[in-house]
């Protein structure tokens, strides 16, 4: 009886093995099925997801339109050694996975095909070209920004903008915080040349020029100059008119351009002598004060389309009205809340808002029109903004106002498809503590957690005794 009792003891216990056997290999398969479908949807759907606070890893909406856009393949060939391929590949794979049908990536070890490098033109390592038909242009960086501008250069050609000069405008060079230097690298990205012309002794505006800026003049335009541009915008021409209201106190002394504001009257933009400002509490978050009103009420035009929910901030501007005309079309960018005030008493800094002369809100600050030259494809384009400051240094890096500036130059210079928001720069995400925080950071990270672990373990040990 003892020994059948022993043989069935054993039988079960070879069942409950030979289960737990079969258990065993069945999740193993299990397992090794899941790793393989995991690693065969990796390698044929390589998707990512990016979880940074301004999305770093992920390319910029004007990215997406470019290659999209492409009515051609593209090619980028990286440069480099072999042993340099993997830092490459997370900025070219972005555009690879973007359009696999359009975009190639090669990588070339430049040590092992010399020739080829050389037939490139490749002065250092670390080099990628866009290659699309028969054009070919080196990124000048390993960026987005360095990458999508060669395709801009690809598919745009080279485009000037110029700013005219001689009345005190916003200087392009200069890297202070009246300067347009910020501007004037932004253009450079977007594959637009700039150039600083002088229209006092010229009767008309350089053919070579796309689009013309005239970034806050302070001084009066001379007829010559007010027919320079009339004449170059109602032939076909495109033209960004920045104009400051006419201040008059202190170190303050802005003419009030009647030739300039004339002419863009003609065209159904009246600019009114007032300065607007609105208390918005949003802009005391960023340190703003009243004469820095922030905009984010836009129209429908292709400039603001896509700024929707983003805010713009306009240092000292004076407000606007618009009508059509008889030859020109124009509509209305973006305007001031209906808590925004406007007083015509340019010549104090004192303001008043319980004045009741001042004007109530809202107001509209930027406008853009079209020309009707009569001749096919050939319509003349204006924006007009009623402030200058807005894309000057201190305040081009601003939430939306890159976007705007650059948007208002690409729908003058007829390119649409690069209308959108812009890669964000990084984020400076460093913690800033002083000396006496710091030794509160050590002491607690090396002496006070330590303690508390080490005495809570020696009491649950004395416990369990």
């Amino acid at each position: 009886m003892a020994a059948k009792t022993m043989t069935l003891g054993k039988a079960a216990i070879s069942s409950r093995q030979a289960r737990f056997g079969a258990t065993a290999t069945l999740y193993t398969i299990v397992v090794i099925a899941v790793l393989v479908l995991i690693n065969w949807l990796a390698n044929h759907y390589n998707k990512t997801v990016d979880t940074t606070s301004n999305k770093r890893f992920t390319l910029s909406q004007e990215t997406k339109k470019v290659v999209k856009g492409l009515k051609e393949p593209a090619t980028i060939t990286y440069f480099d050694k072999a042993s340099g391929f993997d830092q490459a590949k997370g900025i070219l794979d972005r555009y690879k996975n973007l359009d696999p049908g359009k975009i190639r990536i090669q990588y070339i070890d430049f040590q092992k095909q010399p020739t080829l490098a050389r037939s490139y033109g490749l002065r250092s390592p670390a080099t990628a070209y866009v290659e699309i038909g028969p054009r070919r242009e080196e990124a000048n960086a390993l960026t987005e920004e360095g990458i999508t501008g060669a395709f801009l250069k690809d598919l745009k050609g080279v485009r000037k903008v110029c700013f005219v000069s001689g009345d005190q405008e916003h200087p392009l060079e200069d890297s202070d915080s009246n300067g347009l230097s910020q501007y004037k690298k932004l253009l450079e990205r977007d594959n637009y040349q700039q150039q600083a012309v002088t229209l006092i002794d010229k009767t008309s505006v350089p053919s070579d020029c796309n689009v013309l800026v005239v970034a806050g003049p302070q001084n009066n335009y001379t007829p010559n100059e007010v027919t320079a541009i009339k004449n170059y915008v109602e032939n076909g021409g495109r033209a960004m008119f920045l104009m400051d209201p006419p201040l008059d106190f202190g170190h303050e002394h802005i003419a009030e351009n009647a030739g300039l504001t004339g002419l863009l009257q003609s065209w159904g933009v009246t600019l009114n002598k007032d300065l607007v400002l609105e208390e918005n509490p949003m802009g005391q978050l960023f340190g703003f004060g009243p004469e820095i009103p922030l905009v984010s009420n836009y129209g429908s035009q292709p400039i603001v389309n896509d700024l929707k929910g983003i805010f713009t901030g306009f240092p000292v501007a004076r407000s606007m009205d618009i009508k059509n005309g008889d030859k020109t079309t124009v509509e209305k960018l973006f305007s001031t809340s209906d808590h925004a005030i406007a007083t015509t008493k340019l010549n104090t800094n004192e303001v008043n808002p319980a004045d009741p002369s001042n004007k109530k809100g809202p107001f509209i600050l930027g406008a853009a029109g079209t020309y009707n030259t009569g001749k096919p494809n050939n319509s003349g384009r204006f924006v007009v903004i009623g402030s200058s400051g807005f894309l000057d240094n201190a305040m081009i890096g601003f939430q939306a106002n890159r976007d705007l500036a650059l948007n208002a130059v690409n729908w003058l210079s007829s390119d649409e498809d690069l209308i959108s928001i812009r890669p964000k720069q990084p984020e400076d995400r460093r913690l800033n503590v002083t000396q006496r925080q710091m030794n509160i950071f050590a002491y607690t990270d090396f002496i006070a957690i330590p303690l508390i672990l080490i005495v809570g373990g020696v009491a649950i040990f004395l416990k369990r005794r």
